[in-house]
C-alpha cells in the first residue's frame, strides 16, 4: 500500500489553483469554505486527523441535505458537495501508508459518492475506485501465492457447498405446456424480428444472440468471478421475496456481504426457514463496476429503437432461488437476457389488464394484486380467464417482453439476469 498515494495523487490536479471548486449560491459560503480548506490540505503538510475531520464534516453536512425531503427535490449542487466530500475523505484515508481496512473504507466511500453524489472532475471517483481495487487485488494475489494450496482446497469446498445448497432450496420447476410456450427463434434477422415481433408486439425467446458475451464464455459469471471484480463494492440490495411484501426494504451491502448472506446463506437459515430473501436489482451496477459492463453487449435488435444507445437502460438482477417479481408491466420494450441460473416467466397481454386486478394506488398501479401461482379465486375470479404464455429462461436465452406486457418472474435457482429497457 506504500505506493498507493502516488497513484492517487497522479490523477489529481497538479496544484490547488487548478483544482475546480465552483458552486452556486445554493451552497452556503461556510460549506464552500470548508471545501476549500479540504482542498488546501491536499497540497500541504498537515495531520491525517485534521484532513479526516474536515472531510467528514463536508460529508455529514451534505448527507443531511441529501436525506431531507424527497430525492427528486435534492439539488444537484448538494450532490456535488457530497461527491467532493467523499473525494477528500478517500484522500485522507489513503495519504499515509493505509491499512487494508482503510483502503476498503475508501472503496465504500467512493461507492457512496457514486451512488448518492453527482459526477465531478470527469468522474474522478470512478477512476479512484479502480486504483483502490487494483491495490486490493494485488494484495490478495500476494496472499494467494503464499497460501495457494490451502485456498485452492477452500474454494473447491465452497463451490461444492454452494452447488449442494442451491440444489436443496431450488423451488419446483413448472412443466411448460406446449400450447402455452413462448415461441423461440434462433438469431432472426433484424427485418424478421421487426416484422414478426416488434411491430405486432409479440413475445419471443431469441437464441444464440448473446453467445459471444464474455459473461457466457471468456469470463463466465460465477460466485468467485463476481467476488473478484466486485466483492468489495457497496451496492443497494432489496430485502424481501417481492417488492409488494409489507416487510420489503432496501439496504446497502458489499457484494461479498450480499453473496454470503443471501446467496450462500452463511449467516441465516435457508429461504424455507422464514428469513427474508435479498435481491441485487439496480441499473447502476454496470456504471459502478465497468469490468462487468465489459462482459455484456447491447443486443443488435436495440438499433430498432427510436433513441440512441445512451437512452437504453441496462439493469442487473442477481438473487437466490425463490425470488419473485410480482406480475407487473413496464412502459418500455424489454430484452431480458439470462446469464446464470434459470427463471420461470409468465406473460399476459395488456388487452387483459382488467382480468389482472392492478393495484388502485398510484404507486403500484402497474402491479397486479394477484399471486400468480397461488391466486385467490374468490377475490380475483376473472384472473383464471386471462390467457398467458410461459417459459423457463435458461442461460443464453433472451426474452423479448413487449412494452406494457404483464410479466411475472420467479428464480428457480441462483440467478443473474440482465435487462435492456428501450423505446
Amino acid at each position: 500500500m506504500a505506493l498507493l498515494w502516488s497513484r492517487i495523487s497522479s490523477i489529481l490536479p497538479p496544484n490547488e489553483e487548478q483544482f475546480p471548486l465552483q458552486f452556486s449560491d445554493k451552497v452556503e459560503s461556510s460549506v464552500v469554505e470548508m471545501l476549500k480548506r479540504s482542498r488546501r490540505q491536499l497540497y500541504c503538510d498537515t495531520t491525517s486527523t485534521s484532513r479526516m475531520l474536515n472531510a467528514q464534516i463536508v460529508v455529514d453536512i451534505s448527507w443531511e441535505r441529501l436525506n431531507t425531503g424527497t430525492w427528486r427535490d435534492v439539488d444537484k449542487e448538494w450532490r456535488r458537495v457530497y461527491a467532493y466530500g467523499c473525494l477528500f475523505k478517500v484522500a485522507a484515508l489513503c495519504r499515509e501508508n493505509p491499512s487494508e481496512d482503510e483502503v476498503l473504507q475508501a472503496v465504500r466511500t467512493c461507492d457512496m459518492g457514486l451512488l448518492m453524489g453527482a459526477a465531478i472532475m470527469d468522474n474522478i471517483l470512478q477512476v479512484l475506485v479502480r486504483i483502490l481495487q487494483s491495490e486490493l487485488r494485488k494484495t490478495a494475489k500476494d496472499e494467494d501465492e503464499s497460501e495457494h494450496v490451502e485456498i485452492k482446497m477452500s474454494v473447491k469446498m465452497k463451490r461444492h457447498t454452494f452447488l449442494k445448497r442451491a440444489k436443496i432450496v431450488s423451488p419446483h420447476v413448472p412443466s411448460i405446456k406446449e400450447d402455452l410456450a413462448i415461441p423461440r427463434m434462433k438469431c432472426p434477422s433484424l427485418e424478421s424480428f421487426n416484422t414478426n415481433h416488434l411491430i405486432p408486439l409479440k413475445p419471443v425467446i431469441l437464441e444464440g444472440i448473446v453467445d459471444h458475451w464474455p459473461a457466457l464464455n471468456k469470463h463466465p459469471w460465477s460466485i468467485d468471478y463476481l467476488r473478484s471484480v466486485a466483492g468489495c463494492r457497496t451496492v443497494p440490495v432489496e430485502v424481501g421475496s417481492r417488492y409488494t411484501d409489507v416487510d420489503w426494504s432496501q439496504t446497502l451491502l458489499t457484494v461479498n456481504q450480499f453473496i454470503d448472506r443471501y446467496i450462500l446463506n452463511k449467516d441465516q437459515t435457508s429461504q424455507d426457514g422464514g428469513k427474508p430473501l435479498g435481491y441485487l436489482a439496480q441499473h447502476q451496477l454496470f456504471d459502478q463496476v465497468p469490468e462487468l459492463k465489459e462482459d455484456i453487449r447491447i443486443p443488435d435488435y436495440c438499433c430498432l429503437c427510436e433513441g440512441d444507445e445512451d437512452d437504453i437502460t441496462v439493469n442487473a438482477w442477481f438473487g437466490p432461488a425463490g425470488t419473485v417479481s410480482p406480475l407487473h408491466q413496464d412502459p418500455q420494450q424489454n430484452f431480458l437476457a439470462q446469464v446464470v441460473g434459470s427463471k420461470y416467466i409468465r406473460l399476459y397481454s395488456p388487452e387483459d389488464t382488467d382480468k389482472l386486478y392492478p393495484h388502485q394506488s398510484q404507486l403500484l398501479h402497474n402491479t397486479s394484486q394477484v399471486e400468480v401461482e397461488n391466486p385467490d379465486v374468490e377475490r380475483f375470479p376473472e384472473f383464471a380467464k386471462a390467457p398467458y404464455l410461459e417459459c423457463v429462461l435458461q442461460p443464453g436465452d433472451v426474452l423479448f417482453i413487449p412494452v406494457k406486457h404483464w410479466h411475472y418472474v420467479r428464480s428457480l435457482e441462483v440467478s443473474f439476469s440482465v435487462s435492456f429497457w428501450w423505446s
